[in-house]
């Protein structure tokens, strides 16, 4: 395969981007590639925040086990949006195509080696917008022959796409509030999920520094889907009050694969599946919602 170049978002959390990054490099095909690794600086009006993120940058200067590893530290702070959007178009760029990591994210050995046969895989099928390493554990028909399944909402943990689809992201989306004013579209939006919206707008006008929102926003108007495992390669540890956006009950929990597959059966024309379509909707209800909020409040784990 030509292997996609790997992208590592870090800040300030040196626990969590060392349990990424041990990870990462256990990975088969992890000397084959490069990394790289983007740190954003501290933000001035927070007390602390440059010691923890030089702790950081020291961690990330003594790295080793990729082929080729590039640290581009930031001089000033760009926030998590503009560093992710930023850091990948530098890349994708100069690659054509990306796998994306942050630093909360910890992948199976096989991480690497699935997304870089989905991206050489469906790197020609305009209806495949992004490949996700994540999945929940969802219900699937009896006897489903693939290692992969389709749905309309991409997901930012450990995901991988191509030049051709992320340069079509407008990140000011002009046309959102026209947008909302159809329900029929804003209904069909929500097959993806029912937080998708409010998300969108949070993003536009509100109080998120997320580029994510935007991205899949995009993706329902261009009609793309996204690309799953049927086993997760990767596990979200970043539930912490250091988050940036995942400082509530982790209810994304899954099962990590730890099988050390690397051949995987993938469809030439991915399909929806109704059972795993309805079954991957009802985690981003806003019952399930709602259920994780008041376990966090409550203390439940």
């Amino acid at each position: 395969m030509n292997l996609a170049p790997i992208c590592l978002f870090t800040f300030k959390r040196l626990d969590t981007t060392i349990e990424t990054v041990e990870a990462l490099k256990k990975n088969i095909y992890a000397s084959e590639s490069e990394l790289f690794v983007f740190t954003d600086a501290p933000r001035p009006h927070k007390e602390g925040e440059a010691d923890t993120v030089e702790k950081v940058k020291e961690y990330l200067s003594t790295i080793t086990g990729f082929k080729k590893i590039h640290l581009n530290p930031r001089s000033n702070n760009l926030g998590c949006a503009k560093s992710i959007i930023t850091g990948v178009t530098e890349v994708m760029d100069q690659f054509g195509k990306a796998i994306v990591v942050e630093d909360d994210i910890v992948t199976s050995t096989n991480f690497l080696a699935f997304m870089n046969q989905c991206l050489d895989k469906y790197e020609n099928n305009q209806k495949i917008w992004s490949i996700s390493g994540y999945t929940y554990a969802i219900k699937y028909p009896k006897n489903y022959p693939y290692d992969v399944y389709m749905v309309q909402r991409g997901s930012p943990w450990g995901w991988a796409s191509w030049k051709d689809r992320w340069d079509g992201v407008d990140w000011k989306a002009p046309d959102f509030l026209e947008f909302m004013k159809d329900r029929k579209q804003v209904k069909a939006f929500h097959e993806g999920g029912s937080d998708l919206s409010r998300m969108v707008y949070r993003n536009l006008f509100g109080d998120i520094d997320g580029w994510d929102p935007i991205w899949i926003y995009q993706q329902f108007k261009n009609k793309q889907h996204t690309i799953y495992p049927v086993v997760s390669k990767v596990q979200n540890i970043g539930f912490t009050q250091e988050a940036t956006h995942t400082k509530f009950y982790n209810r994304f929990k899954t099962v990590l694969d730890q099988s050390g597959k690397t051949e995987f059966n993938m469809p030439d024309d991915p399909q929806f599946e109704e059972m795993i379509v309805k079954s991957y909707k009802d985690k981003y209800s806003l019952k399930r919602r709602l259920t994780g909020r008041l376990k966090f409040y409550l203390g439940i784990p």
